[in-house]
């Protein structure tokens, strides 16, 4: 006979070890209790971090970065290459971005919000003292965009203070925030500042009227008067806009006229824009002017892979770059009064660190030096471009992670799915996920179904709308291709995805439960119509513009048709579902429901809620413990 007393203690030994394990502010249900060794073997691919380049110190050669030592990212400084990271922010939550007023190096602003529910504020930061003030009132406004005047006595951002909903830019004297006061009054959400011109009587603006339709406006800074620049054409956009020095003209970004983002220059006065690159197949992902206007930094997406480019603009011919290592490019700054570029890159063995090219000297120099967590990065195999067809012949493509070459015979995979839908997977650094490769033997597979950007506006518009399943056919897809490599065992296959990524996952769940093991959703889409319903104000007629109008009766009945939340009894496999509380984008309630959806089906379903965290966990203990649990799930369910 089963000596009860025995169970009971066992009970208990396991509930004080999840327990030890689980950060305060994290919700497990259905969790089972995690093993300290298994945090033991996972902390060297959890402890590996980065560094992306903020901004050039006005005064001397230095620069502002972003890192994180502690839980979350802060800004840190850097003197000279390799030189030691001195940080100058120390708050519980992330702070993002940060620039240098123009004409000194003592003074920063940065944003900062509370918990990752995105109502960030602006905050001024005296680097000689380290007093901080907050610049912007209203704890439920979203204030962003800071864009200094070049004389430094001015600021403009965005902020939905007013009403909750619409990005007004407004204006402050940043030493004294009490004359903060509404520039420009919107009347749509989607408005953003772009740059502000050398006299500072003009600014660049840009109205998105979806995430990749926008608009380019002329803004004067004193009168608070509009004016568009354009496009004229239907579905187009102009962005990345940069005044030139003289203010006659701005370079830019557009597809106008073409499937492709290509760079060029707007004459303001005629309203012409002239394409530089037309005859580019590729997009160009972001620019930037130096601050002599004589030299524009520019990078192409290739495939998924970035190339730096530096032109004159008084020529536009190409000039010379050292060799640079392959991989994708972030923020991309001139070092003022100078002939260096800053940018950060990260690749497959490189977390994500901040370089700089000096032109006349033809040097690339290393800046940061990001810990790998003691794990040998160049081990890692380099992903592989893969295509595959889909139902309807259009070719798709993705990036192979193959499992680490100590393991044989055809290896599990996950296919993991990038968010947006606008995103795109790249050849970067996969971090934690590094230990699937590395220590389970599991092959990775990032796609890039239709409505990926980097391939086209014609590619990113088509799943729009009532086109919105034909991207989950593009995994069905995949998984035939899966089928067709030795390398590759079809009978353990496991989805993941967050955000969109997330509705993806569910998606394919609905439709393939019989082909895929498991899966694993983070801040996910359940129900199109009660995720527009719920998200935040400001951001809910943009996304209509990509998914469709709920208020539509057509467009309601298909949401409720393709909801993965409606169709949870074609789902059959266990899965672990993942929500922040404080989530402005995906509500929390969207995993809630559908887990419960899940388990009235007697599905096996994990569900984790962070009541610290919005969309997707920034803090640390947080990401360590989530990722533990992964690999539990993954070695319950995908491995055995």
């Amino acid at each position: 006979m089963i000596d009860r007393r025995i169970i009971a203690a066992a009970l208990m030994t396991a509930a004080a070890l999840c327990a030890a394990n689980v950060p305060s502010n994290l919700k497990p249900d259905g969790v089972p209790a995690i093993d300290t060794k298994l945090f033991e073997q996972t902390e060297r691919y959890t402890a590996s971090r980065s560094a992306a380049l903020l901004d050039w110190n006005p005064a001397r050669r230095e620069i502002l970065i972003s890192t994180r030592f502690g839980d979350v990212p802060q800004i840190h400084r850097v003197a000279a290459p390799g030189g030691a990271r001195e940080q100058l922010t120390f708050f519980p939550d992330r702070v993002s971005g940060g620039s240098f007023n123009p004409v000194n190096g003592n003074e920063i602003v940065f944003e900062k919000d509370s918990g990752g529910d995105e109502f960030f504020q602006l905050y001024l930061l005296e680097t000689q003292t380290g007093e901080v003030t907050r610049l912007t009132e209203g704890d439920r406004s979203r204030n962003q965009n800071p864009v200094w005047s070049r004389s430094g006595k001015r600021i403009v951002y965005t902020s939905t203070k007013r009403d909750g909903e619409h990005s007004d830019i407004w204006i402050v004297d940043p030493h004294n925030p009490s004359s903060a006061r509404i520039l420009f009054e919107a009347k749509d959400p989607g408005w953003q500042i772009s740059d502000w011109s050398a006299d500072e009587t003009k600014l660049l603006v840009i109205l998105y009227r979806s995430a990749v339709v926008s608009e380019l406006y002329l803004l004067d800074s004193g009168s608070g008067k509009m004016e568009k620049l354009g496009p004229d054409e239907a579905g187009a956009n102009y962005a990345s806009a940069k005044f030139s020095l003289d203010g006659q003209g701005a370079y830019l970004t557009s597809n106008a006229g073409s499937d492709f983002e290509r760079l060029g220059y707007l004459n303001l006065a005629s309203r012409k824009f002239t394409a530089w690159d037309a005859g580019r197949n590729w997009d160009v992902s972001g620019l930037e002017l130096s601050r002599d206007g004589q030299k524009l930094a520019y990078v192409v997406n290739e495939d998924g892979a970035e190339k730096l480019h530096v032109v004159n603009t008084r020529t536009k011919q190409e000039m010379a770059l050292p060799q640079i290592p392959q991989g994708t490019i972030g923020t991309i700054r001139w070092r003022p009064s100078s002939d260096e570029v800053g940018f950060s890159l990260t690749s497959a063995h490189t977390p994500g660190d901040t370089f700089s090219v000096r032109l006349s000297a033809g040097v690339l120099e290393r800046w940061t030096f990001s810990e790998t967590g003691g794990v040998d990065a160049a081990q890692f195999a380099e992903p592989r471009l893969i295509h595959w067809k889909s139902f309807d012949g259009k070719p798709i493509s993705g990036f192979l992670y193959a499992a680490a070459g100590k393991f044989s015979g055809p290896r599990p995979v996950i296919i993991d799915i990038h968010g947006g839908p606008e995103g795109q997977s790249q050849p970067i650094y996969q971090g934690q996920k590094n230990f699937f490769m590395q220590e389970l033997g599991i092959t990775m597979i990032l796609p890039n179904v239709r409505g990926s950007s980097g391939y086209g506006k014609a590619f990113l518009n088509s799943d729009n709308g009532y086109k919105r399943e034909d991207s989950v056919k593009d995994i069905g897809a995949l998984l035939d291709w899966i089928k067709t490599q030795p390398d590759l065992d079809a009978s353990r296959v496991m989805v993941t995805g967050g955000s969109y990524g997330g509705y993806m996952t569910l998606a394919v769940m609905t439709h393939y439960s019989d082909r895929v093991r498991c899966a694993v959703e983070a801040v996910g889409i359940s129900n199109f119509r009660t995720f527009l319903q719920h998200t935040e104000a400001y951001r809910r007629d943009l996304r209509r513009v990509e998914y469709g109008d709920e208020r539509d009766p057509k467009m309601r009945d298909f949401f409720e048709t393709i909801a993965p939340m409606n169709n949870a009894s074609k789902i059959t496999r266990p899965m672990f579902i993942i929500a922040g509380r404080n989530d402005p984008r995906v509500p929390w309630t969207e995993g809630q429901q559908m887990t419960e959806a899940l388990r009235k089906q007697n599905v096996p379903t994990w569900f984790l809620v962070a009541e610290d965290e919005g969309h997707g966990f920034a803090k640390k203990t947080n990401r360590d413990y989530l990722f533990a649990a992964t690999v539990e799930f993954v070695k319950r369910y995908l491995l055995n």
